[in-house]
């Protein structure tokens, strides 16, 4: 049983009737930044639809609600963002050249706009609601993603469709230099930030936070909030001047009559009259325990109903008995102070840490906090192993990568395996948003590197989990992190009056409450935030308490951690790749390239290492054991110029009347003349040397050009005979038989070429 009332007043109507808008433009500028804001003109017949643009930048956003009410005991609301690549003038890659799944960025971007949205609409709203925000140009100065919420609050505004707005997402940065705040600062302002802070929410409430910053301190973070959520109000009140130019052009927007969703009083003075019993089936600290009286309790009131009254009342009858575990909840904490797991407010749950907890991979860590533990594993490879991107922002890619998986089984469930979903995204990203900035640099530790937490049991927390996990994991494989870093997440229950902040939350109480907000940070400060909040009064006050219990309780999770793992491996494991970094002269590259690539080949075939070449003469050599170190000293070889006084045991390659050509380093020749083979007259090279011989040589001279002269050292005596048939043969006669043209020995020519 429902009851109809209109979500907004207006005038009504049937849609089809309704004439066509009027294009209306809306041009301001704030902070620095020039704005656009337009309708009337693209996508006529969606239900609201907005043309937004910072700079070049410009995103359509479009909202469709569906004519008929869903039978659902939740809000449909779905949120894409779609990135075209000719927005910034490219040709998709690929087979089939075109845009297929979105990327990461593109993922991240759609839930940005779907947080602030989804608890601004009605209770009970049960039409199913689509956004589209669709990426036209990319100016690559002026990011796109924060607009987007803006263009969608006036889709909706402007569609006629009840929620709580106007709606906008700002994104703040620091100058890392002069510490001045900015609003939507341009990529170019971004790489100079130790902060990129992104808030949405209206003019009087946050509801979404995302952050990442440079260790920087709660009280600074908190100034920042402050800050962003002026801005917001900003640009809110911008819609608003734009919303009132729509109404100017074309009367006042389209209206619907939604039908919402609204309790049956009878059914919740029956269900509300186990309050009691649902407290009691509550206290567990065991999850799984916890849901199996829960549920059992839920059975029993709803077998009371009968088979007739449960038919005619059944969604109202699952709110109902999901609105008594959530009241029940949260009475006991505000009346009590107690959690349903027996904890205070400020009582962090029992925490597990394993260092080094699997053979042979390069780093582990296993992390547990109460019923959530998460299995972080580190992987070392070579700098050209990076995460190359494709997506119209201009960033090429990252060289630290994190993974976070949430398999069905970590919450005792079946389930299909596959692509990671928005949510395993967007915790993945929050993970590597937290330990990027103690990252060294690739000069300091020449690596890529990928962490993958999987998710192994949870209740709560499993993103924060992940990032302690990460950081054992590095620390376990060597990687020289600035400082470690531990993130807690806390949240909130305001019922009758009553404000409880609470540390650590467990999945109860981030379903069941009034905010989640994830703290991650070091000692010296802040390096990753998110926040969803679905309470209307969150003061400053209230923020600075959780900061400052979210930094006790980090404190407390990190002092756990070094205990088990004080600083990182002074060196990576033996499995790693060793990694050996080396410059040649660029005139040099080919020769250890080699023809079609053969030398370089040959190297990594014969020790097994892994190697890459920048075009600066840059090298980078991986191996396990002394694979790397004995590719380096090939490499070694081939660059290095012989000099006047190095000593050579070498190999001969060739003989000629002359001499004989010996191999010092791979590609090196240098001549052995014939009267410095033995002591003594040799008639013959091969009277004393034969292919594949190995000498002993000195180097003599290295002429303009590379070529190298030799001098053999212990000579042997020259062999007998030899004098004896030179002086045998008549003055003026030579023996040997000349090729047509050939003059005398002094000026024949070298056959083989022996640059050094």
């Amino acid at each position: 049983m429902v009851q109809r009332r209109p979500a907004c007043k207006g005038a009504g109507g049937d849609e089809r009737k309704r004439k066509l808008m009027a294009k209306v433009t809306h041009e301001f500028d704030l902070y620095g930044k020039h704005y656009v804001l337009e309708t009337g003109e693209l996508a006529k017949q969606a239900t609201g639809a907005c043309l937004v643009r910072q700079g070049d930048t410009t995103a359509l956003v479009t909202v469709v609600v569906s004519k008929e009410r869903k039978d659902y005991d939740f809000f449909p609301l779905t949120v894409d963002f779609i990135e075209k690549m000719y927005a910034v003038g490219r040709i998709p890659g690929g087979y089939l050249k075109r845009e297929s799944r979105p990327s990461e960025k593109g993922t991240l971007t759609a839930r940005m706009i779907d947080r602030p949205l989804r608890p601004s609409f009605p209770e009970g709203f049960r039409n199913e609601v689509q956004v589209v925000a669709t990426s036209l140009v990319a100016d690559q100065a002026n990011p796109i993603d924060v607009i987007c919420t803006m263009g969608a609050s006036a889709a909706l505004t402007v569609g006629g469709v009840p929620f709580e707005g106007p709606l906008a997402c700002v994104r703040i940065g620091r100058d890392r230099d002069t510490h001045e705040l900015l609003v939507n600062p341009t990529y170019e302002e971004r790489d100079n930030s130790d902060l990129d802070l992104e808030l949405a929410g209206t003019g009087d409430f946050i509801s979404m936070l995302e952050a990442g910053a440079e260790e920087i301190s709660e009280e600074e973070m908190l100034e920042a909030m402050m800050f962003g959520q002026k801005a917001i109000g900003a640009f809110c009140e911008q819609q608003q001047i734009f919303f009132d130019k729509v109404r100017e052009a074309n009367g006042e927007f389209p209206q619907r009559e939604y039908i919402l969703d609204e309790p049956v009083a009878e059914v919740h003075d029956r269900v509300f009259a186990h309050m009691g019993e649902m407290s009691a089936a509550l206290r567990d600290a065991d999850k799984a325990a916890r849901i199996g009286k829960v549920e059992e309790l839920k059975a029993a009131i709803r077998a009371e109903f009968s088979e007739e009254e449960q038919l005619q009342w059944s969604r109202e009858l699952n709110v109902e008995l999901k609105s008594l575990e959530k009241h029940a909840m949260r009475l006991m904490v505000v009346n009590t102070g107690e959690r349903v797991d027996g904890r205070t407010p400020t009582e962090v749950r029992p925490l597990m840490v394993k260092p080094d907890y699997l053979p042979l991979v390069h780093g582990s860590g296993l992390f547990q906090r109460g019923q959530t533990q998460v299995l972080s594993i580190a992987t070392l490879g070579m700098l050209n192993e990076w995460q190359r991107l494709d997506t119209i922002e201009p960033i090429d890619g990252k060289r630290y990568i994190h993974h976070y998986n949430f398999p069905p089984y970590c919450t005792g469930e079946t389930g299909r395996m596959g692509a990671p979903k928005r949510r395993e995204l967007g915790h993945g990203a929050l993970a590597e948003r937290a330990l990027l900035p103690v990252i060294p640099s690739e000069e300091e530790f020449p690596y890529t590197i990928r962490v993958v937490s999987e998710v192994m049991e949870s209740n709560g927390s499993s993103s924060m989990a992940s990032t302690c996990g990460s950081t054992l994991a590095l620390m376990d494989a060597g990687v020289p992190i600035k400082r470690p870093v531990s993130g807690v997440a806390m949240g909130l229950i305001q019922e009758e009056g009553k404000t409880v902040v609470l540390t650590d939350i467990q999945g109860l109480e981030d379903f069941l409450g009034d905010m989640d907000f994830k703290v991650c940070g070091t000692t010296k400060g802040i390096t990753a935030m998110q926040l969803d909040n679905k309470a209307t009064g969150l003061t400053t006050e209230i923020f600075r308490q959780a900061f400052a219990q979210s930094h006790e309780g980090r404190m407390h999770i990190l002092d756990a951690m070094l205990d088990a793992q004080p600083t990182p491996r002074e060196t990576t494991k033996d499995t790693a790749p060793q990694i050996i970094s080396m410059t040649i002269p660029t005139d040099k590259i080919r020769d250890v390239i080699g023809s079609g690539g053969k030398v370089i080949r040959g190297i990594q075939d014969d020790t097994g290492a892994t190697i890459d070449i920048q075009e600066d003469g840059t090298i980078f050599i991986a191996g396990v054991g002394g694979a790397g170190e004995e590719a380096a000293e090939r490499i070694k070889a081939i660059v290095k110029v012989p000099e006047v006084g190095e000593i050579y045991t070498g190999r001969v390659v060739g003989i000629q009347a002359f001499g004989a050509f010996v191999e010092l380093l791979p590609g090196k020749d240098g001549l052995l003349h014939i009267s410095r083979v033995a002591q003594g007259r040799v008639d013959k090279v091969e009277d004393v040397l034969s292919i594949g011989d190995e000498v002993k040589v000195q180097v003599l001279e290295v002429d303009e050009k590379g070529k190298i002269s030799l001098d053999r050292l212990d000579k042997p005596e020259a062999p007998a005979g030899t004098a004896r048939k030179r002086e045998e043969r008549k003055p003026g006669t030579n023996t040997r038989t000349r090729k047509p043209g050939e003059g005398t020995r002094g000026n024949r020519q070298p056959r083989r070429h022996h640059e050094g």
